[in-house]
């Protein structure tokens, strides 16, 4: 008969020791035994028992199935992870010495992983920092703005709410400028450019009138109607949470009031159940949902991002739009995504190149400096240009789920079959560590450049150790 393997405990026996404060003779006469029997233990020399693990269980009121529980596979997955950064690149860790790192010295695993952890933190405060225009981060209202959706998850229940309501009635009513007509007595009018000098909507109070300009597409004149319709008919709700913002001007109380006027304005055009349902069905197929809601491509893949419901099952995913420079727009992350505050991204990130083939939609697997891995769903999108002699102005726009999410999706299951391996991508140049890249504009934040007279590397710089 087969026996089970040995079980090897000491450095957990020894933290829960410390923990509880006890010294190994302490320890030794609640559990009946001698203190170097106990010294055995904590160094691995002896296994642990049966009968060894239930007194610790009783004696300490531990839970004796996470007491057995092999905890140095997790240390060594996290450790491994932290190595793969480029900044140990010329560092060959076998897997070997990781796993008896993480089994042996799970204190040290934990110190290292800490530092890690704060070196990374630092990294990036440190390139915010400097790439920062003006005097600060927290002077910038677009960042502020974008702070508050990131820590409201961007989801708001109230909303929702108020939005399911209404768009239930709107739909009775056949339509959002029939209800406009009908409840508000507030009639909606397309009006020629000219006439809207310089604005896409204006409310007439005087009249009563929603004009709207004539040129914009089908999916635009309803976002319009749909904005007004937030601005006024949900205006408590805006209100409710506009009032406790702390915020340290006018502009970013506009802006974020704005941003939420938006988010009601799409939970209007795609209320939540339904456009949940039909986001699972169709396997996020943003053309087909767009044709479903009569919406557009940026709008839908927007809304995606507001599915945070705690009871409705979605793919986290983050958004950005930018233009052919690479100046954000727009930016909202619901799946932590490393994106950084300021400066150019990733030269390797399909989302730069989308212009060479507008109105395509591209796929790309990304894997960052961490070994984290994404899928990205890149695409061009247009907004004006809706009469003669108006340029039209072109952005792309992404969004980025896990790797382990991109399955879900009818994108991740197409490029499945024939997945490539993915593209190593970073945060932006001073953030990435990685020496071989040929894309890199600038170099990396506190690694010193070798000058060569006599050498040139393929990449642009080449570091010291």
């Amino acid at each position: 008969m087969a026996q089970s393997n040995p079980l090897y405990l000491g450095p957990r026996i020894r933290r829960i020791r410390r923990e509880i404060g006890l010294t190994q003779l302490e320890m030794a006469t609640d559990l009946g035994v001698s203190s170097s029997y106990v010294a055995l233990l904590e160094r691995n020399q002896r296994p642990v028992t049966a009968d060894m693990l239930l007194k610790l269980a009783r004696t300490y009121r531990l839970d004796v199935t996470e007491l057995g529980a092999e905890d140095s596979a997790a240390y060594a997955d996290r450790v491994g992870e932290a190595l793969r950064d480029p900044i140990f690149a010329d560092i060959d860790v076998p897997s070997l010495e990781v796993a008896d790192l993480a089994t042996s010295f799970p204190s040290v695993s934990e110190a290292f992983l800490r530092l890690h952890s704060a070196y990374t933190r630092e990294q990036r405060s440190l390139a915010e920092q400097r790439l920062a225009p003006g005097s600060g981060i927290d002077d910038d209202p677009v960042e502020a703005t974008r702070r508050f959706l990131a820590a409201s998850g961007n989801y708001f229940p109230a909303l929702e709410a108020k939005a399911s309501v209404l768009a239930e009635t709107i739909g009775k009513k056949g339509g959002a400028a029939e209800w406009l007509r009908a409840e508000a007595g507030v009639r909606v009018r397309f009006l020629p450019a000219d006439v809207m000098m310089g604005t896409v909507r204006r409310y007439d109070r005087h009249n009563e009138q929603l004009l709207i300009e004539d040129t914009l597409d089908a999916a635009g004149r309803q976002f319009q109607i749909a904005m007004h319709i937030a601005y006024t008919s949900m205006r408590r709700e805006l209100d409710a949470i506009t009032q406790d913002v702390d915020a340290s001007d006018e502009t970013t109380l506009d802006l974020i009031r704005r941003a939420l006027a938006s988010y009601a304005a799409a939970a209007l055009v795609m209320p939540y159940v339904a456009f949940v349902g039909a986001a699972e069905r169709r396997a996020y197929d943003i053309l087909a949902l767009s044709r479903e809601f009569r919406s557009s491509f940026e709008q839908v893949a927007h809304r995606l991002t507001t599915l945070n419901r705690p009871d409705q099952s979605r793919i986290p995913f983050f958004f950005v739009r930018l233009d052919e420079a690479g100046n954000v727009s727009k930016r909202l992350d619901g799946v932590s995504f490393p994106f950084a505050a300021y400066g150019g991204g990733c030269p390797l990130w399909t989302v730069h190149t989308v212009f060479r083939t507008p109105q395509t939609i591209v796929t790309q697997w990304l894997r960052m400096p961490d070994g984290q891995e994404f899928f990205s769903i890149a695409r061009t999108v247009r907004s004006g240009g809706g009469r003669f002699g108006e340029v039209p102005i072109s952005r792309a726009v992404a969004l980025v789920c896990s790797a382990e999410d991109a399955a879900r999706t009818v994108y991740g299951e197409a490029a499945q079959a024939s997945r490539p391996q993915p593209t190593p991508v970073g945060i932006a140049c001073r953030l990435c560590n990685r020496e071989a890249c040929r894309a890199r504009a600038a170099p990396p934040l506190g690694r010193k450049i070798m000058g060569d007279d006599y050498r040139r590397g393929a990449a642009p710089f080449t570091f010291a150790d």
